[in-house]
């Protein structure tokens, strides 16, 4: 759009997006095969918008001051939708961009507009619904003992049902025939190993073989006292460390949450081994990269040490995605949970699909390009080095 189009738009917001505007609706996109069908904004108690991305299977949620969401809305309308509606306790505002790049507002009162408090949560068909208690999140105090959602624990409900739409999209495809076998490394206090437990036991009713294995001692024997007192009776807690872990059986779901740095690596490496059917890995703290890298030709990128950490980090994590794909597997890197809560919000999502070989090459030829782009040597890249095509 040209600067008097964008001035328009700009101007015409002033008006219609103001700290009075508790409900703001962006629709109408521009391009008929858009990622975000619609976009709301919802006023927050404490301050700022709580922003909402709709595509037509899943919800992303970001939390704005009110400068960034006034900026948001403007780049929005300049090049993403053609539709605007806010509204206040009195007046609806409206702002219509035309196919010629002409810019219509209106101000009508606010007789039809919507509820100011949102109500999206309790839209929303969450796996893990309200009304019937579940051991694990009454003991994490998400749940009351009546089953109901606890006010200040909203967000943690929500990450916790995102955490199980990202494993429930892919594990319809396990075989049916037998136990599902799970291995959960660095399972840590294990809330989430627990209420994977009971979607597959009480939700899906799939019998499962699940294990959780931890450094800690003390961390085990809690546990294992945890899943006694629940009757998880195929639930079990071991101590040991990823890179020692053997299975004599096949492992057909590995999951690693924040598995600190090379750890992940080789938790994604016992299940390259194990060829598991499923991968899920949400990393931290990756600091292997942010040691090694270096480049003249993009010293740009590695000259200021907050920006050097980012990009080592996001390097890390697609450099393993690739390797993946390199081995095999089909791989997405989604997130996990809101930005807001943690930087560390990232989960690769792997399913073996025995991908043809040109596709491997290809994956393992752009890590290649990469690492000799920055001088890296990732510890990945390092433990399949003898199983590469």
């Amino acid at each position: 759009m040209n600067g008097q189009g964008a001035g328009a738009i700009r101007k015409a917001l002033g008006s219609a997006f103001h700290a009075g505007v508790y409900k703001a609706v962006l629709s109408d996109p521009t391009a008929k095969d858009a990622r975000y069908r619609k976009i709301t904004l919802v006023r927050q108690a404490k301050g700022g918008y709580l922003l909402e991305k709709l595509t037509k299977a899943q919800a992303f949620h970001e939390h704005l001051t009110d400068e960034a969401a006034a900026a948001f809305l403007e780049e929005a309308l300049s090049s993403g939708f053609k539709q605007y509606n806010g509204w206040d306790e009195q007046h609806e505002y409206s702002i219509r961009v035309t196919s010629k790049g002409k810019v219509l507002s209106n101000r009508a009162p606010a007789n039809r507009a919507p509820t100011p408090e949102t109500s999206h949560d309790r839209e929303k068909q969450y796996i893990l619904p309200e009304g019937a208690p579940i051991p694990p999140l009454v003991d994490l105090g998400i749940f009351t003992k009546e089953g109901k959602v606890a006010n200040p624990m909203r967000d943690k409900y929500r990450q916790i049902n995102r955490f199980l739409e990202l494993i429930a999209d892919e594990t319809d495809k396990l075989p049916d025939d037998r136990p599902l076998r799970v291995i959960d490394f660095g399972c840590g206090k294990s809330y989430l190993t627990f209420i994977l437990y009971h979607f597959f036991t009480e939700i899906r009713r799939r019998a499962v073989d699940m294990t959780g294995l931890d450094l800690k001692r003390d961390v085990v024997v809690n546990c294992s006292q945890i899943a006694e007192r629940y009757g998880y009776e195929r639930l079990r807690f071991i101590e040991g460390d990823i890179c020692d872990y053997q299975s004599d059986l096949p492992v057909d779901v590995m999951i690693a949450l924040h598995a600190c740095d090379v750890a992940t690596d080789h938790a994604l490496m016992q299940a390259i081994r194990w060829n598991a059917k499923l991968i899920f890995c949400a990393p931290c703290c990756q600091h292997e990269l942010n040691a090694q890298i270096a480049s003249d030709e993009f010293v740009i990128l590695t000259r200021y040490g907050a920006v050097k950490e980012r990009i080592a980090s996001l390097m890390t994590d697609a450099v393993r995605a690739n390797l993946l794909e390199a081995m095999g597997y089909r791989t997405q890197i989604v997130e996990f949970i809101d930005m807001e809560h943690t930087p560390k919000n990232l989960m690769l999502r792997a399913r073996y699909a025995d991908s043809p070989a040109e596709r491997r090459r290809a994956a393992l030829r752009e890590v290649e390009r990469l690492c000799a782009a920055f001088d890296l040597n990732p510890a990945l890249l390092r433990l399949i080095d003898d199983t590469l095509p």
